[in-house]
């Protein structure tokens, strides 16, 4: 049996569960490698804009029990709304077990404080335009499925993946200068608040970098996604580190890292996720 990377924290979004784009198995394998003392969901895990009964395979209702279980088995778990599973915040403040949910969160981890939400308040678009930006979501998800092809042919060939997305956005100036305004305003109401550190979802990028002006110091932070990127952030031995699971695959943290500053055929094993716990067996091999 593999020993599970023990952890304070661990924040996944964007996971968008029940779209072609989400790489539910990806994100199986790795809560699986996982034991966190809290799982952060910041936003956008179910894709309640784009739900369709048609499209919602058994990979993705096993991450969905994956939760519950380790929910379950003693794991708190926090989670945040985001835009595209915005139905939940009529339930917001909402606690049943380990699992709560909330539209944001405030932590202090070991003296320093950690503010966690979304981001989709930052979004204009979806504020004054929603249905432009639920337009905007069918067709990036559409671009996403394309990609998804062309990466399945790349991968028959034996060549690299490429994202069409990453692409498109690294090559226009407003979209850069939207990731960055969204960087920099986060950071910025971070200071004004005292918060060490600004744990956002959202716009889809991977992030950690240090922001600083005449009024204070903060850490960003970003957890990326479960559709192009894979990532998500840990949190262990008071410090923060960006997950790759391309990269890193099951990569341990080190302890010298500290001082270098089943299947389930219905929904009816969903519900019966929230309030069965697997135990484990009696049994002995030989």
């Amino acid at each position: 049996m593999k020993t599970k990377r023990k952890l304070e924290i661990a924040v996944i979004s964007d996971v968008h569960l029940g779209t072609y784009g989400c790489h539910a198995k990806h994100l199986l394998t790795y809560l699986n490698s996982i034991e966190p003392k809290k799982l952060i969901l910041n936003g956008d895990i179910i894709d309640i804009w784009q739900f369709s009964k048609r499209y919602f395979p058994k990979s993705h209702l096993k991450v969905i029990k994956k939760i519950m279980t380790m929910a379950s088995n003693g794991v708190e778990v926090i989670y945040i709304t985001g835009n595209h599973d915005e139905m939940l915040r009529k339930f917001s403040n909402t606690t049943i077990g380990n699992i709560s949910i909330v539209d944001k969160a405030v932590l202090d981890l070991h003296g320093k404080k950690a503010w966690f939400f979304h981001g989709d308040v930052f979004d204009v678009s979806i504020q004054h335009a929603k249905w432009l930006a639920k337009l905007g979501g069918y067709g990036y998800n559409f671009l996403i499925l394309i990609n998804r092809l062309f990466n399945w042919y790349l991968d028959k060939r034996g060549k690299a993946r490429y994202s069409i997305s990453s692409k498109l956005k690294n090559g226009v100036k407003s979209a850069i200068k939207y990731i960055h305004d969204f960087e920099s305003v986060a950071a910025e109401l971070a200071i004004e608040n005292g918060y060490d550190y600004v744990v956002c979802g959202h716009i889809h990028q991977p992030k950690m970098e240090h922001f600083e002006n005449k009024n204070g110091k903060t850490i960003y932070l970003n957890s990326g996604d479960w559709v192009e990127n894979f990532t998500a952030l840990e949190y262990q031995f008071k410090r923060w580190k960006i997950y790759n699971f391309s990269k890193d695959k099951l990569t341990p943290f080190s302890i010298e890292d500290e001082f270098n500053d089943l299947e389930y055929d219905n929904l009816n094993y969903l519900i019966s996720a929230i309030t069965i716990v697997d135990k484990p067996s009696n049994k002995k091999s030989n």
